[in-house]
């Protein structure tokens, strides 16, 4: 019976995205015109920011991006909670050479501002909170790879991820109260190509920056302190 109800419900949801990919005529192009046109012409007037795609993933659509650092946040939280019970004492490993610690001690620095520039500067550049954020998880990485007993505290990955997560929030409801709807760019834009414009979109970064910083880093560590 459960056999039949499965081979029944797949052929219900095979026929219905039979039929809606049917209504789409293959190779054409079905994006509006006007979409990308508004996009490009009226992006930087609309959120004073330079880096169209920064514009798009944080103003015009950043209740998506919300979500999207909701879910990051979930699967770290997920993948801790399967660690958990295999943490433990860490095997004894062969130390790495003087060159590789030398080294990381001097990239270290260097990656995690790196990681802060591309996530401040994402309203100007290439770049925003998700990229900058791995950069500076990878810089705690180099330094487990070079240093056997090296550790971060967990309280202060807790603290920096639950208020980069809240200052997102925050945000979002001043959009609400002091805009027209939530994450509402409600802030003066400023002088377009200067650090300080395009309202709260850096602001907004800065704390994805943090969040998957802090959250990418936890992953790591709880994998470090896995017993293979």
């Amino acid at each position: 019976m459960r056999k039949l109800l499965s081979i029944l419900a797949l052929a219900v949801i095979g026929y219905y995205l039979f039929v809606a990919m049917q209504a789409v005529p293959f190779g054409k192009d079905r994006m509006n015109p006007k979409v990308a046109k508004t996009y490009l012409e009226d992006g930087v007037k609309k959120t004073g920011s330079v880096n169209i795609v920064t514009a798009i993933v944080v103003n015009y659509r950043g209740f998506d991006t919300l979500g999207e650092v909701t879910v990051l946040f979930l699967a770290a939280t997920g993948l801790g909670a399967l660690l958990y019970d295999k943490r433990g004492k860490r095997h004894p490993r062969t130390p790495a050479s003087p060159v590789v610690q030398i080294g990381a001690k001097i990239l270290f620095p260097l990656i995690v501002l790196l990681g802060a520039y591309v996530f401040v500067h994402g309203h100007l550049t290439p770049g925003g909170g998700f990229p900058g954020g791995v950069i500076i998880a990878t810089g705690f990485l180099l330094m487990y790879m070079a240093y056997r007993s090296y550790d971060v505290s967990h309280t202060a990955l807790t603290v920096t991820e639950s208020l980069a997560g809240l200052t997102f929030v925050i945000i979002g409801l001043l959009g609400l109260i002091y805009g027209r709807s939530f994450l509402n760019n409600f802030l003066p834009f400023g002088i377009p190509n200067t650090v300080f414009s395009a309202g709260v979109i850096p602001l907004i970064y800065i704390a994805i920056g943090l969040k998957v910083g802090s959250e990418l880093t936890g992953v790591i560590d709880n994998m470090m302190e896995t017993i293979r």
